[in-house]
Order: structure tokens, then sequence, then C-alpha cells
């Protein structure tokens, strides 16, 4: 993060862990994140800010329980989801995805509130790219 352009394809090749997501770059005081996902996350919510999605490859799917009920969001590679603050939702992606997500600075991956962790997903508000 340096000033230098940062090429996703290689940033992606840095790092295998699922729904551990690295920093790519800051904009003011927000972070960047992009993450290679595959099966589900866990049911969270953010209370105090939205969350962006944006599928770079693959597939994500999110569940959303809202005032109206519970509702699945598909989205294929090259489509955006803003989650509503204060929203639970799961995504998962049964085939596998790569994601951005841009949040603030210091947003923990699971929320302020969630369900069980489980082994396979990494509670953090992202860790450095070491690409």
């Amino acid at each position: 993060m340096n000033g230098a352009p940062i090429a996703l394809d290689r940033a992606f090749a840095s790092f295998d862990a699922l729904w551990s997501p690295r920093i790519v770059a800051s904009v003011n005081d927000y972070d960047v994140r992009v993450a290679k996902v595959e099966g589900e996350h866990v049911w969270h919510v953010h209370d105090d800010t939205d969350e962006f999605f944006l599928v770079l490859g693959g597939e994500l799917h999110i569940d959303l329980r809202e005032p109206a009920g519970e509702r699945r969001v598909t989205l294929p590679q090259g489509s955006l989801f803003t989650v509503p603050r204060g929203t639970e939702h799961r995504p998962y992606a049964p085939q596998g995805a790569r994601i951005l997500l841009f949040e603030p600075t210091g947003t923990p991956t699971v929320g302020d509130r969630h369900d069980e962790i489980p082994a396979h997903v990494d509670a953090t508000t992202g860790h450095p790219l070491h690409a």
C-alpha cells in the first residue's frame, strides 16, 4: 500500500486461507479487502456500518434476515451488493468465490453480534497483504 498499483490476481495468489480477508488498499478511513470464500460464513450483524460486496470471480449468495422475513441475494461474477447496517446476514459460496469488500478500517469480519464462529471462519479485521 505504498502508492504502487495492486494486481488483484497477484494479491489472490499470495494466500490460500478462506474467509480471511487481505487488506489491499485504504481509502480515507476505509479498507479495501479481498477474500477467497467457499462454504458458509456465519450469521452476523454490523450494527454501525454497511457492508459492501463485489464478486470478482465465482458466485456469492447472501442470506438476509429483514423485518419482512428472510431472503437470499445471489451475486454472480461482476455483481455488487451492500448489506445495510443492522441487517443480520450470512454470506456463502457453494462453489467458491473471490470477493472484494469495502468497509471502515477495524470492522470485524464477524460483525458486532454473531452466531458461534466455525473453525473455517477467520474472525479478523483483515490481514496485511504480502504479495
